[in-house]
Order: C-alpha cells, then structure tokens, then sequence
C-alpha cells in the first residue's frame, strides 16, 4: 500500500494542512498519514473543529481515520471509494462552518452528483473566512473556472455560542478551467453585506457610515443590511470591490475591543490597501483557489500583496499529492503567482 507521510509541523502548521491533506487524499485515493500535527502551536494537536472536518470528508467517502480525536498529533487516513451525496453535521459551538465546508467541496471534486449539505457551528467568527465571503467572492471566483456551489444562511452563529446552520451545495464538478488574473481592469463596484444578531439597529448604522465615509473617495457602497435573530449575538461587514476581470474582498467583526465603527473603518481600509496593491485577489481567496487551479486543465496566475504563511503551506501540501509546478516572482509591490497543473493530473479527472 503507497502510504503518504506529511509533517504537520512544516511551513504555517495549522489547521489549513489537516483539512487540504484530508480532502485531496479523498481526491487522489493516496492513503495519508500525519504527524507532528500543529506541534508549533500554542495548543498541539487537533481542535475540535479540524477533527468535525476529518469526520465529514471521511463520512463524503466511507473513508478509515485512526487518531482522530481533540489533541491528537498523528492522524491516519485511508480514503474510501463511496460516493455520499447528502451530509448533515453539527459542529458543536462556533466552530468555523466555512472552514469545514472549504474541506468538503474539495474533497467532492469528483463526485458525481451533487452534493447537499446542511451543516450547524459559527458562521461568522475570529479567525476563519465568513460565509458571506463564500457567498460574494470565493463562489463567484469558482464560478469562473466552471464550479458551482452555494451557501445559503439558515441561522447566523457568533463566538461563543454559535448556533449558526447553512445549508450548502456543489454541482458535480467537471473539467477545471484555469483562472488567470493579471490584469483587474476598471472597478466596476463596490458592495457590502452588513449583517447583526441581537443588537441595536445603531451597530450596523455605525458599520456602514464607517465603511462609506472611508471608501467614498474611491465610490459609493452599495450595502445589503441584514439583522436577524438567533442564539448568539454579534455584528461584522464584509465588503467585496468588483472589477471587470475579478475581485477583491475584506471583512470584519465587532466585538468588545473592536466597535462598530472601527470595524467598518478597518473592512474598508483593508479593502482600500487590496485596491491600491496592485494585487489582483486578496491573499486569503487565492490560498482557498490555490487547489482548484493545481487541478486545472491549464496554467492559472494571480497577484497578491503578500505571501502568507498559509499560502505557502497550502503550495507545499498540494505538491505532495499532485503533479504540479508553482512560480512566485516579485513585481515592484506584488508577488505574481503561477499554477502549472501537470500532464498526470488527467488520472484525478472524472471519466
């Protein structure tokens, strides 16, 4: 039996490498065993979020798992050939939904029909990408390559007690296009989902005078305000700039330290320092793209404004289970970035 050893502990350490490991051994077939898992983190081992995204992409394809427990720093995992088209699961807290959910749609690049899955945790917290980034940026960014998948909100869930369920879905996936965005062209627009749970109607007034007043030199945001009610209480904006050729995308919470007001203030300037970069897709899209392209049926290229941790960690993983070069030059500001998916990557692609 090929066995695939990675060491858990390389390049950013975290949990990015346990979930794209999980997902392109679903993919690739490639029994994978990991070690040393997130050994240089201040708490060692696996949360209780990476362990509920191991147990759905093994439950995706009736695939084995030793050592999938909290804390554990060796996981083995032996993927199966089933093909579940239906999942639900629940996180437990305010565990990231989109961070379980980025390991599901890749792990289900080949299935055939589509995929259903009603899952419950945070939709909105620290640390994690929000869901409605998936809604505005990264799913119309997939589009774009032939990859259609959706996310509905059912329930919003913050820190602590999250209570937050979506319900998503993925076509089944056929031939990948590249994505190659050297150029972002003329902004066309720039549009904001301000949402809040439980909170006065003041907190997204704030957010979105906030956000306005420091992207009005640049153009007017068009804002979808959203206040619901539900377990957990909390606020944020996330803010996506449209150009011809792609997007940009920023986002932010409140929280005790971080009101209303500066939260929109800092979505916007992070959004402001993406437009003016010359980057053309923000550093946390091109890390959740970065495997749909190594499995492209062509070169794709991006910029970005920096090179993080997780990127580079994201490149190492993938270069492990595929044949596939990657480039990084610098350019004045950016750093341009090629994906060159190789001649035997035919073998992952449905028949």
């Amino acid at each position: 039996m090929d066995m695939l050893e990675i060491d858990g502990s390389r390049g950013e350490g975290g949990g990015q490498m346990v979930r794209t490991s999980v997902a392109m051994a679903t993919v690739t077939g490639i029994t994978t065993r990991l070690t040393r898992i997130r050994e240089n983190r201040p708490t060692n081992g696996l949360s209780k979020q990476h362990c509920a995204a191991v147990n759905a992409v093994a439950e995706m394809a009736g695939s084995q798992v030793t050592g999938n427990t909290i804390g554990s720093r060796e996981l083995l995992f032996e993927p199966g050939s089933e093909q579940v088209y239906d999942i639900q699961m629940n996180i437990g807290t305010a565990g990231s939904i989109s961070l379980v959910l980025q390991a599901m749609l890749l792990a289900a690049r080949n299935h055939r029909k589509r995929l259903t899955v009603d899952i419950s945790g945070g939709t909105n917290v620290m640390w994690a990408p929000p869901i409605d980034s998936y809604q505005q940026l990264l799913f119309p960014l997939m589009d774009k390559m032939g990859i259609h998948a959706d996310a509905r909100i059912i329930e919003r869930g913050f820190y602590p007690q999250g209570g937050g369920r979506v319900m998503a879905t993925l076509d089944p996936i056929g031939e990948i296009q590249p994505l190659d965005v050297d150029d972002l062209g003329e902004l066309i627009g720039i549009k904001g989902v301000c949402f809040s749970q439980r909170l006065p109607e003041w907190i997204t007034k704030d957010i979105i005078r906030s956000c306005s007043d420091t992207l009005a030199p640049v153009a007017d945001v068009e804002f979808d305000v959203q206040r619901t009610d539900g377990d957990s209480r909390g606020a944020g904006v996330v803010l996506v700039a449209e150009f011809e050729n792609g997007m940009l995308g920023s986002n932010a919470l409140t929280s005790r330290g971080h009101p209303a007001d500066k939260a929109g203030e800092d979505a916007a300037n992070d959004l402001l320092r993406e437009m003016t970069s010359g980057a053309t897709m923000d550093v946390h899209t091109a890390d959740q793209l970065l495997p749909y392209m190594a499995m492209a049926v062509g070169r794709s290229g991006f910029t970005v404004s920096r090179i993080s941790k997780h990127l580079l960690s994201q490149m190492d993983t993938l270069e492990s289970f595929l044949d596939v070069k990657f480039g990084v030059e610098r350019r004045e500001n950016v750093y341009r970035f090629t994906v060159t998916p190789g001649e035997s990557n035919e073998a992952i692609h449905p028949r």
